[in-house]
C-alpha cells in the first residue's frame, strides 16, 4: 500500500519535482545525500533566494519527505529553495537512543551542506530556515539551539523541545520558533514525555524565555476553516519586531503534516487537519525573520 501511495504522489507531484536534484557530500568519512529543489523562476532570476531545510521523520527517506509535505509548491509560490537532507539510517541525532555528543554529527553535516549550497546556489545567507516532521522536527529545534548564527527561524511539526537539547543548550542568540502539534498525537505526545521531551506548551514557554520575549504581548487566533475534518486550530504567538515564538495547536489532530495528503494510510497517525496548510503557515512565519 505504501509503495502505491508513493507512486501516486510522484505522479501528482511531477510538476513540482521537475527542478529537484540529488546531491551528495562527504562528511566525517560518510557520504551524505540530499535533494535540492529550486522553483522554476530561479533559473531566470539573479537575486539570492531563501533556503528552507526540510528534515524527514525517522524511517522516512528524503524523497518521501519531499512528496508528503508538498513544500515544493509553496517554494514555487514564494520563491525559496528547499533542501531535503537524508539522515544516517534515516534518522537524526537528538540524543534519543544515541549519544548526543558522540553520535552521528548531523549538526556538522548541516553546516557543511549549508556551506556547499552557498557555493552552488544563490543563497540569501540572512534567510536560512529549518523545518521537519517528528524526528526531523526535533532536529530542527537542535539546530535552533546550536546554530543560531546560521538559522533565522525554525518550525517543528509533531516534535516539541528535546530534553537532551536543553541540557546542552548554551549558545546565546535569538531564533524564531514555531511549534505545530496535534493534541491527539499518539506517536509524540502533546503533553510531553518525562526524560525525553517537553510538552508543546512548555516548549513554547522555553523559547519565549530564551528569546527574552516574556514581556511581549500574546496574540491568539482560532481557525476552523473545514468544519468536517474533525479538527480545529488555535495559534498563540509572542514576539517583537525581530523574533517571534508561535504555538500552533491542532485540536484532535494526529502525527501528521497539516494540509498534506493522507500518506501513511492504515497506520495509527491520526487525523490530518484541513484548517491550515502547514507550508503556508510555516513560510508566513519564516518570512518575518531574517538573520
Amino acid at each position: 500500500m505504501k509503495k502505491i501511495l508513493i507512486a501516486l504522489l510522484v505522479l501528482s507531484s511531477a510538476c513540482s519535482t521537475a527542478f529537484a536534484q540529488v546531491g551528495s557530500l562527504v562528511h566525517k568519512e560518510a557520504k551524505r545525500r540530499y535533494i535540492v529543489y529550486t522553483p522554476p523562476l530561479y533559473q531566470s532570476d539573479t537575486q539570492p533566494y531563501p533556503v528552507v531545510f526540510n528534515f524527514h521523520g525517522s524511517g522516512m527517506s528524503m524523497a518521501e519527505q519531499m512528496l508528503y509535505t508538498g513544500m515544493n509548491r509553496a517554494a514555487d509560490r514564494h520563491r525559496f529553495i528547499v533542501v531535503y537532507p537524508l539522515g544516517i539510517e534515516r534518522d537524526w541525532n537528538v540524543g534519543f537512543g544515541t549519544s548526543y555528543l558522540g553520535g552521528s554529527d548531523d549538526v556538522g553535516f548541516t553546516e557543511a551542506l549549508l556551506a556547499k549550497l552557498k557555493k552552488d546556489y544563490r543563497v540569501d545567507a540572512g534567510r536560512v530556515y529549518a523545518t521537519g516532521l517528528s524526528r526531523g522536527g526535533f532536529f530542527a529545534l537542535r539546530l535552533a539551539a546550536e546554530l543560531p548564527q546560521s538559522f533565522a527561524a525554525v518550525a517543528s511539526v509533531g516534535a516539541p523541545m528535546p530534553e537532551p537539547v536543553i541540557q546542552h543548550h548554551g549558545k546565546p542568540g535569538k531564533v524564531g520558533v514555531m511549534l505545530i502539534h496535534g493534541t491527539a498525537d499518539q506517536v509524540v505526545a502533546y503533553e510531553g514525555k518525562a526524560g525525553g521531551y517537553l510538552s508543546a506548551a512548555d516548549s513554547h514557554r522555553y523559547w519565549i524565555k530564551h528569546n527574552g520575549l516574556a514581556s511581549s504581548a500574546e496574540q491568539s487566533r482560532a481557525i476552523d476553516a473545514d468544519k468536517g475534518d474533525g479538527t480545529a486550530v488555535s495559534i498563540i504567538e509572542q514576539g517583537d519586531r525581530e523574533t517571534r515564538v508561535s504555538l500552533v495547536t491542532v485540536k484532535d489532530g494526529g502525527h501528521t503534516w497539516p494540509g498534506a495528503d493522507a500518506f501513511n494510510v492504515g497506520l495509527p497517525i491520526g487525523k490530518t487537519t484541513r484548517d491550515v496548510d502547514a507550508n503556508e503557515l510555516i513560510w508566513q512565519f519564516f518570512a518575518q525573520h531574517r538573520r
